[in-house]
């Protein structure tokens, strides 16, 4: 054995309690950290020959890199929608690391079982029905990517033909009707050999980012019997604004349709009470996507896909090996998701809902969406900004009143002050910010703290000379 190594295990209790001390103090450390921050250049630094072990990398993580990371995981960071990780969830991520599962065969141990009960867990949480399984990928994205290609299945299935043994030119032109499809959507299309043009954007509800349902009957009317797949949304990214995904579900009653529903974020409305009824129909789809590092509050990366047809799933990934066994009726995961194999991210996922359970994250959900609607008070009542939609959820859309164009700058300085991150998008055509609230530590303080931030930050236009 390497001389590093041989000492790391020698001391290893001893290192693993210096390195559960400095994520100790980063924890403690997180509400004062700079919640982001522009990047520096960095210039690499060579490949070491022997090494400096486990102790000297620590020394050199915590000297060069550590400095420039953001606080990701803290109460203000409001960028893109961005959980933090519970305390149980940190210790199932880190037990992860130490048992080292690979849970994607059932040949070895019992880890594809804890991660089929958390499946089972989860679909409770949502409300989804029985028929709906779930196997665990790495983000959105993915999860939109297995249930799509699970839709390009079915439209094969519909012609007489399987897209998994012909390829997708098997199936001809394919049609993709969604009111507000996030990008994610479009980059599955290209990865499934679909494109990115078969996406027909459907009109909206006037000022919404809902779906006219009326509009993708029409839609669907047009194609004359054609099979599609729909794309529902349960949270825009923009506004969290929803489809009407009982109406959307009715619509099969007269046209051929996959209804696929990306629901990263916004299943977990299911979770209040008072938004409850925004998921109402989310059971009635035929494959959702659930982002678990999202409002879950699991460290990156996990998500979870759902579909009714798990035999168009295995038809898909299957993964035909004499070594993995036979494909049987309750496949492996190896036969379900992109991936061979992956690290057991049902695992932190198990430890935050066994230890807090349907109420605890029930009440982050619950807090989280009153503190969005606190800051849209706040930023309403600030001359210098606009609201550009309602405060439907988590979050909070709006722009500078009197010149939209110089978003840009704001988030720059938002960003530099350390105090904040929010990040830009452009909604109904007009630059603008967005706050999302996810995470299991923000408080109505953080919300203050946030919203003199935007005071002070905000941007006067200069002087007309006279």
């Amino acid at each position: 054995m390497h001389p590093r190594l041989d000492d790391d295990l020698a001391r290893l209790p001893e290192l693993l309690d210096e390195t559960r001390a400095q994520a100790v103090r980063l924890l403690a450390g997180l509400g004062d950290r700079p919640v982001a921050q522009a990047p520096a250049a960095h210039r690499s630094a060579p490949l070491p020959v022997d090494g400096s072990g486990l102790a000297g990398a620590m020394e050199t993580f915590t000297r060069r890199w550590e400095p420039g990371f953001s606080a990701g995981a803290g109460p203000r960071y409001l960028g893109f929608v961005t959980g933090g990780t519970t305390p149980a969830s940190l210790a199932g991520d880190w037990l992860t690391g130490t048992l080292d599962q690979n849970p994607t065969s059932g040949l070895d141990s019992s880890a594809p079982d804890l991660e089929r009960e958390t499946a089972a867990w989860l679909r409770e949480l949502f409300g989804l029905s029985p028929e709906h399984e779930g196997a665990f990928v790495s983000g959105a994205t993915m999860s939109n990517f297995t249930g799509l290609a699970i839709a390009r299945e079915w439209l094969g299935e519909r012609l007489g033909v399987s897209v998994a043994e012909r390829g997708a030119a098997a199936l001809g032109p394919v049609h993709v009707l969604s009111g507000s499809p996030h990008s994610s959507i479009g980059k599955a299309l290209s990865m499934l050999g679909l494109g990115r043009s078969a996406i027909r954007e459907v009109d909206r509800l006037p000022g919404r980012e809902a779906v006219d349902v009326g509009g993708l009957a029409a839609a669907l009317e047009s194609l004359d019997g054609t099979p599609a797949i729909v794309v529902a949304n349960a949270g825009t990214v923009n506004t969290a604004d929803f489809d009407d995904l009982r109406a959307l579900a009715a619509l099969r009653e007269r046209h051929p349709f996959w209804l696929h529903v990306d629901a990263a974020f916004g299943a977990f409305a299911a979770l209040s009470p008072e938004h409850a009824h925004l998921t109402d129909g989310l059971d009635e789809a035929d494959s959702v996507c659930v982002d678990l590092h999202k409002w879950l509050n699991v460290p990156y990366d996990s998500a979870i896909q759902f579909t009714r047809r798990r035999d168009l799933q295995a038809r898909v990934f299957q993964n035909s090996a004499a070594y993995l066994g036979p494909l049987g009726d309750d496949p492996d995961f190896v036969h379900l998701t992109p991936e061979n194999s992956r690290r057991l991210r049902a695992l932190p996922a198990w430890f935050t809902l066994a230890a807090y359970g349907r109420d605890g994250h029930a009440e982050i959900v619950r807090r989280n969406i009153a503190l969005a609607a606190r800051l849209g008070e706040r930023i309403a009542g600030m001359p210098a900004y606009r609201l550009l939609a309602p405060v439907r959820l988590n979050v909070v859309c709006f722009t500078l009143a009197s010149s939209p164009e110089r978003v840009g700058e704001l988030t720059s300085a938002i960003t530099a002050s350390g105090e904040a991150f929010l990040t830009r998008t452009v909604y109904d055509g007009v630059p603008a910010l967005r706050a999302a609230f996810s995470n299991w530590r923000t408080t109505e303080a953080d919300v203050e703290r946030v919203a003199k931030t935007l005071e002070r930050s905000a941007l006067v236009d200069p002087p007309v000379p006279s």
